[in-house]
């Protein structure tokens, strides 16, 4: 391990029992999408006294952004920017089931790293930045940065994400919501049957038309689907119900594939019971999450260095989307998961369990450890990013 290395993986080590309380403090917060207040200023005061320059409510009134050093001047003497990713925003119900109080702790840890290899290394090697990113689950808190020009001058983004299972290249799909209103006609339920056109017939056929459709779709594809409008009196035939559905595959194809598929079925639904049909699509789709080659083996390279182990042949495993996902599509990016002590799935009572307890802190301090490393490899190599600038052209051509 070369010497600045050493300094970021011993500055974790320094600041692990602070980080613990940065964690514990999200952690118990639980606020949900776009109202993560305390978690806001709970991070940006750390930050600020940890040495960073920090802009609290960047674009967004829980987003942050927070810095040291500079990328200088654009074109051949433009030094590398890279950014370590936060989120902290939690479940209704089950509060940090996805834990993002831990990949708070590993974007803050991983930063501290860098910056003090930074400091001590005297030389002017680029930028760090540490983005907070409000409203991962649904709210697609890092596309309006992203359309806000957060992320303009950024070369790559760093973050991981904590599981059941560790892997450098998850799966993390591509997804669009959409909702089905279906429009009948009301009559009496027992007098004047006739008189009717059924829209909870509709919502129900177009919900069993996709169950169908599960037999011949690929094994990565997912569809869900709830009923959220179904009447309002049993003796009312329904004139209006409404059918709520997401979409999910690897690919944009694929997401493009499956959709088609799916209004389908929910057109082929309105026709059979003669009920009209409009469909609204949601806003703010996630992108399935493009990993870049090079960094995932500076990933497994540094790992390996602070004890990280990566399965040889775990079948690949897929964790859901991620507005990463649409970040991955701009800029080069890296989003591995990382196992916490636990068998827990996410979204689960027991994942939050997971997220807050002690067992959860080492292999996430070797995360931020992790990261730390990758950053200063690409700040004291710049050449790196023609290899990770090569890769994510050819991702893109894939989609």
């Amino acid at each position: 391990m070369d010497q600045l290395k050493q300094v970021a993986c011993d500055t974790i080590d320094q600041w692990a029992g602070r980080l613990n309380q940065l964690s514990q403090d999200i952690w118990h917060h639980r606020e949900l999408a776009f109202e993560e207040f305390k978690s806001h200023d709970t991070l940006t005061q750390f930050l600020t006294s940890a040495g960073f320059t920090v802009e609290p409510r960047h674009k967004l009134e829980t987003a942050f952004v927070a810095w040291c050093g500079n990328c200088g001047i654009h074109g051949k003497d433009k030094k590398p920017h890279v950014a370590l990713i936060c989120e902290y925003d939690a479940l209704p119900d089950i509060g940090h089931a996805c834990g993002h109080n831990l990949i708070a702790e590993v974007g803050v840890a991983a930063g501290l790293g860098i910056k003090h290899a930074l400091d001590t290394s005297g030389q002017h090697l680029g930028k760090l930045s540490i983005i907070g990113t409000p409203a991962e689950e649904g709210g697609g808190g890092k596309i309006d940065l992203l359309n806000a020009g957060v992320f303009d001058d950024v070369d790559v983004t760093l973050m991981c994400h904590p599981g059941p299972f560790t892997d450098a290249r998850p799966i993390f799909l591509g997804g669009k919501r959409f909702t089905a209103n279906f429009h009948g006609r009301a009559s009496h339920a027992a007098g004047y049957p006739w008189e009717a056109v059924n829209a909870l017939d509709a919502a129900v056929l177009a919900y069993m038309n996709v169950s169908a459709l599960r037999q011949q779709m690929r094994p990565e594809w997912r569809v869900h689907a709830i009923i959220t409008k179904g009447g309002v009196k049993t003796n009312i035939i329904p004139d209006e119900t409404e059918l709520r559905l997401q979409v999910r595959a690897p690919s944009d194809s694929g997401v493009a594939a499956l959709e088609s598929k799916v209004k389908a079925c929910v057109m082929a639904a309105a026709t059979a019971t003669g009920c009209t049909v409009d469909i609204e699509d949601g806003p703010k789709p996630y992108e399935c999450l493009i990993t870049n080659e090079t960094l995932a083996r500076l990933y497994e390279t540094n790992g390996a260095q602070v004890g990280v182990a990566f399965p040889s042949q775990e079948p690949k495993k897929v964790l859901g989307s991620t507005d990463m996902g649409n970040v991955s599509h701009v800029i080069p990016s890296l989003h591995p998961v990382y196992n916490i002590n636990t068998e827990a799935v996410n979204h689960t009572h027991q994942f939050n369990t997971a997220a807050g307890s002690h067992e959860a802190q080492a292999p996430t301090l070797a995360q931020g450890k992790t990261l730390a490393m990758v950053g200063l490899d690409i700040l004291q190599h710049p050449e790196l990013l023609d290899a990770i600038k090569q890769d994510f052209a050819s991702d893109l051509k894939q989609m």
